[in-house]
């Protein structure tokens, strides 16, 4: 489904079409480890999930470039030995059919010594024709920012709660809508945990999404896409 002309809806991620460029978003790499280490169980197939996956979208869509927008590791201030083995694999298997771009997320601060090594830069935002990606959890002040027309950020996770009678269902989804003069659209997570802020129920984080939210159109991602209108009316649902 395109969200936007050109700009296509292929499962978690988005494929702008006639470039050839795939945008996949958080995948919080080393999260299920963390999450055993503070004493919860949880099955340990988070990265295989996430490897299939992209493996999936470069047989499918065979893209020229791959843009990661940020948050591709968990931790804030080390980097676990799982955490290492599992990002070095998988800039492997893009490299091996892609060019790959990864945006510096909030959760990126040490992520360098592996990128060095891989001979891969990590950049503040990505910029092709007048479509602006960066991870989104600080609005840019620069000039291809401002010559920007569009928008594509991570760092949400948005998602939405939907509720018949005692049944709740959590759904990822993407959002469309405005920041200033601009058009905007927020990415879902690839991480199969990490289902993200409810836009219906929680505070959102990111300053791109702090006014205007009920004018946002809403994309919901199942197995297949699905358009939901604008959250004002979902909230009268």
């Amino acid at each position: 489904m395109e969200i936007e002309k050109g700009i296509e809806i292929t499962n978690l991620g988005l494929f702008i079409k006639d470039k050839k460029i795939l945008i996949i978003s958080d995948l919080h790499l080393g999260q299920e480890e963390l999450i055993h280490k503070r004493g919860f169980s949880f099955p340990l197939d988070q990265f295989k999930l996430i490897k299939d996956k992209i493996i999936l979208f470069l047989k499918e869509l065979n893209p020229k470039i791959v843009v990661i927008t940020g948050d591709f590791k968990h931790e804030f201030g080390s980097i676990s030995g799982t955490e290492w083995s599992q990002i070095s694999k998988l800039i492997d298997i893009i490299k091996e059919k892609s060019k790959l771009i990864i945006i510096k997320g909030n959760h990126d601060a040490i992520l360098k010594p592996i990128a060095e090594r891989k001979e891969i830069d990590i950049k503040d935002y990505y910029k092709i024709n007048d479509i602006y990606i960066c991870h989104g959890d600080l609005i840019p002040q620069n000039k291809d920012f401002t010559a920007s027309k569009s928008i594509i950020i991570g760092h949400e996770h948005p998602s939405i709660t939907l509720q018949k009678g005692s049944r709740r269902e959590i759904y990822r989804c993407f959002l469309k809508g405005k920041y200033k003069n601009k058009k905007l659209i927020v990415m879902p997570s690839l991480n199969p945990i990490s289902t993200g802020s409810d836009i219906l129920r929680e505070k959102l984080l990111s300053p791109f999404l702090q006014h205007n939210l009920d004018k946002f159109e809403v994309f919901i991602v199942e197995t297949k896409t699905y358009y939901f209108g604008k959250v004002k009316d979902i909230k009268k649902l």
